[in-house]
């Protein structure tokens, strides 16, 4: 069982690394299917583990130049307020049904950034403000009610609304994960007990994988890192809407 937390682990860090994202998709479901926790407590879990991961892979990206503080901080800042704000609607609405919600808009998002041409490096100075606050508030959003860190909607926010280059975005987007995963943990605090032991676990090995990860982001071209990433969100928006679209059918 150690082993296959280890294992586990490292992918998240991994995901995390190299795309800016995938931390918690990967980590509740496996959380869940795998270790045998409860939805409610692997998104408290997801949160403490996402974030921690994230926070190690945003500074390895920091010393490769690969993040904007300016960017990162008033998108974060304003996510972390809409999270902890939102975190009590996941009790309102059945969490297949969120899923399935979010598992469309993971497609919508993952076909803009297929057709998307890269060309030259984008200009994100001349972007409103305000098009970073209202992002940010929307990852939020999301991030309070299914727990998740929102890198799958960061990353395609930094890209296709801020216009800054992919490398950047991943950097970038995890500064906002651990901000946002942070509030949603205050946010959920209390509801469900916590296993030191497995977070430690998780978070060690993912050490690891976003090492690696940042490493490899930085050696991939944008355009390639960009296809990649709306692929890993094209299987894994097809894996929710197949097991959650079942749980409502039922």
């Amino acid at each position: 069982m150690v082993l296959l937390e280890l294992a586990i682990g490292f992918a998240i860090g991994l995901s995390l690394g190299l795309l800016g994202g995938g931390g918690s998709i990967l980590t509740v479901p496996a959380l869940v299917y795998l270790l045998g926790q409860s939805p409610q407590s692997a998104v408290t879990t997801s949160l403490a583990i996402v974030g921690a991961n994230s926070l190690v892979g945003a500074s390895i990206h920091r010393t490769q130049g690969t993040l904007d503080w300016t960017v990162a901080l008033p998108f974060g800042s304003v996510g972390m307020l809409a999270a902890y704000l939102s975190s009590g609607i996941s009790r309102l609405l059945p969490l297949s049904l969120l899923l399935v919600f979010f598992a469309l808009l993971m497609l919508v998002v993952s076909l803009l950034m297929l057709a998307r041409k890269v060309t030259a490096t984008p200009d994100h100075s001349a972007r409103p403000f305000w098009v970073i606050l209202v992002a940010g508030a929307g990852v939020g959003l999301l991030t309070g009610i299914l727990g998740v860190g929102g890198g799958f909607l960061i990353v395609p926010a930094l890209v296709l609304l801020v216009g800054l280059p992919m490398q950047a975005a991943v950097g970038t987007s995890l500064v906002v994960i651990a901000m946002n995963s942070l509030a949603g943990l205050i946010g959920h605090w209390g509801e469900e007990s916590l296993d030191p032991i497995l977070i430690i676990i998780f978070v060690l090995a993912g050490l690891a994988g976003a090492w690696l990860g940042s490493r490899l982001s930085r050696r991939i071209p944008a355009q390639k890192l960009e296809r990649i990433f709306a692929i890993f969100i094209i299987l894994l928006a097809i894996f929710l809407l197949v097991d959650n679209v079942q749980k409502l059918l039922v």
